[in-house]
Order: structure tokens, then sequence, then C-alpha cells
């Protein structure tokens, strides 16, 4: 059904397996700083008009992959597709952020809530087919989902916030209802991201965006095991092609030691995080290392050409040179940045970007031990 990829550079740095050069992609590289796609979402008339119409979708998807030679491609979508799908009513304004027509605030609001149908959610399994297709072997296409702790901040505060004040008391007060959010969140996100899959996502990622905005032992309680649960029931491969599966918490560098104990290929790291010790305490060896992905500062990239050069080279130095006997898994980095590129981005930067990973990685792979 689908063509031979012919990039399976990222794929194999997922599995920790050598690569000629370190991978790259972007979170939210299909987005607002590219004028080709303000453009296809002024023609989508809205944000859920684009994100839900096949083709739009299948379009922005593939436009940074036209300008720049990634090695991943992100289906274009939102985390908060599956609370719509609960019927809390999702909406965007220009210039704002997501907002819910109807938050879960109280017992009776979270006793309404149920894994929602994924039929719901065609409209995401038709655009990965879509977009799989028409990367025609190009690169692999990466699923997602927000995780069930992220989804539940949106869900009760109705939109996003700067305190969290609301989820907060809630889990604080009745932790019971908070649990019983999750564990339906849980469930929902699971069946999601595997009808992802089924439909043709080669890689299936989890977005704890808001992870780090959880006290110590709160984070292991609400939003790890949660994730775990999300990565107990996910497909481990289909058709016989191993399906890695990633987890991004950001402010999660705390917890990695606990991080690295998640039943998954990949973490991803923010800005905060030193690359070298992230290795140490989970990239190398062992049952439970992990692939790295990261983790520069997405405003590096509003500086000149030489500095953001400059900036992946450090990155990519941090972490070190990547092993590369293909006989055996080792130590192995995806870049990408800390968190999503920011709408303000000149374009024209991304390129260098790109461009300076794939020349210095290479590099340290051809110099001598």
């Amino acid at each position: 059904m689908f063509a031979p990829l012919q990039n399976d550079t990222f794929l194999r740095a997922c599995l920790r397996q050598a690569t000629d050069h370190t991978p790259v992609w972007l979170m939210r590289q299909a987005g607002r700083y590219l004028p080709e796609y303000k453009a296809t979402r002024a023609r989508a008339g809205s944000f859920m008009g684009l994100a839900t119409n096949t083709d739009y979708a299948t379009e922005v998807t593939l436009q940074p992959l036209e300008r720049y030679p990634l090695d991943a491609a992100i289906l274009f979508s939102d985390i908060l597709t599956v609370p719509d799908a609960m019927g809390l009513g999702l909406s965007f304004q220009l210039g704002e952020g997501p907002r819910f027509a109807t938050p879960v605030r109280d017992e009776a609001a979270v006793n309404r809530l149920e894994v929602p149908d994924m039929a719901k959610l065609r409209y995401v399994f038709d655009a990965v087919t879509s977009i799989r297709k028409a990367l025609n072997g190009r690169v692999p296409l990466i699923g997602f989902s927000g995780s069930p702790w992220t989804l539940a901040c949106y869900m009760v505060e109705g939109a996003g916030s700067d305190d969290y004040r609301l989820v907060k008391t809630m889990l604080y007060q009745r932790p019971d209802l908070m649990h019983k959010m999750l564990a339906i969140n849980a469930d929902s996100v699971a069946a999601y991201l595997n009808a992802q899959i089924e439909a043709g996502a080669q890689a299936a990622m989890i977005f704890d965006s808001w992870g780090g905005v959880l006290a110590d032992a709160a984070f292991q309680e609400f939003s790890l095991a949660y994730t775990q649960r999300v990565l107990a029931q996910l497909k481990r491969e289909h058709e016989g092609v191993v399906i890695p599966r990633l987890v991004f918490t950001k402010g999660g560098g705390l917890w990695l030691d606990a991080m690295g104990q998640l039943d998954c290929e990949v973490l991803g790291l923010d800005w905060t995080v030193n690359l070298a010790r992230a290795r140490a305490q989970v990239g190398e060896q062992g049952p439970n290392a992990k692939a790295l992905q990261g983790n520069l500062d997405p405003n590096v990239l509003f500086a000149n050409p030489a500095q953001i050069e400059a900036e992946a080279i450090k990155v990519l130095d941090s972490f070190g040179r990547p092993h590369t006997d293909r006989s055996t898994p080792g130590a192995s980095h995806i870049f990408n940045l800390g968190h999503g590129i920011s709408q303000h981005t000149p374009p024209e930067n991304v390129e260098v970007l790109v461009r300076a990973v794939h020349a210095h990685s290479r590099k340290m792979r051809s110099v001598a031990v």
C-alpha cells in the first residue's frame, strides 16, 4: 500500500542503531513560521478547518519537507483532538490558543467522560494515510497525541493557563476525580495512537507538554504513571515493522532517572537538560537504555547564521560521538528543538540549522576514535 522507505535514518536512531548522520526534525515544523502554511490556513478558513480536511492536512505536513532536507515528517494535527471527540467543543481563534466550550470541572462532568468512538477522529486517520502516500517513502511519518496529564490540564482549565490553578485544585482536593479522568484519557490516547499506527504512522510520540508544572511526587503519580499506561497498550510493531514510541516531557529533566524506566524507545529533552549527562543516565547500555531527542533552544533560530550553526554544533558535541557499529545497538541522538518552533522564526534560518546538523554530525562519525 505504501512506497518503500528511502530514508530510514530517524527510525534507525530511534532504535539505537548506527546511522550515517544525526537525523533532524522539528517540533511544529509544519506551522505558522512558513508563509505557505499561512496561505493554506487562510484557504481553510480556520485551524480546525485545516486540521479536519485531509487534503489541507497533507499539504501542510509536506510543506517543510519541500523546503528542508528533514529526516522525518510529523502529522499535522493538534494534541487536543481526543478531548474534542469526547464532546468538549474545541475551537481556535486566530492569534489565540485552543479553547474548550465545555470544560471538565466537577464530579458530574468527570462521570460523563468516556473513551470516544474513534470514528469521530476518522479525519485524523484519513490524513495519516494520505500523508504517508504523499510522502512516497521519502521519510518516515510520526503520529502523536498529548499525554493524559496534558490533556487533563486543558480539559479542566478550558484553555491554556499561567498557574494551572483549576486543574491543580482538582488534583489536590479530589485526587479520585483526577485519577478517573487520567485513566480515561490514557485509554483514549492509546486507542487513538494505535489507530494512527494502523493508518500508516511509523512512530508514535506522546507530548507531555505540561508535566513539568507538577510537584515532584505529583509528577510520578499523575503524569508518569498514566504515560506508562498509554505505552503499555501501544502496538510494538505493525505489519512486521517495529513502531518506535517517543515521550517528551517539557520540564522533565528533573525526573530523567524515572523516565528512563518508561517502556519506550526515545526520550525527548528540553533545552535545560545537559545531553552528555542525560546520555550517561539513560542513553548508554542496559535494558532500559533510550535514544535521546533534542534539545536546541528554539530562540537560537533568531540569531545570525554563524551563531545558529555554532549552537547546533554545541548540541551535537554535548551528546558526543554516537556509536557507529552497525552490528549492535548503542547511544543514539535525534536532533530537535527543546520545544516547538516559534511562529516568528525566519524560514531561512531553519535551512541553516538542518544543513549544519547534517554536516557536523557526518564529520563527527568520520573522525577516528
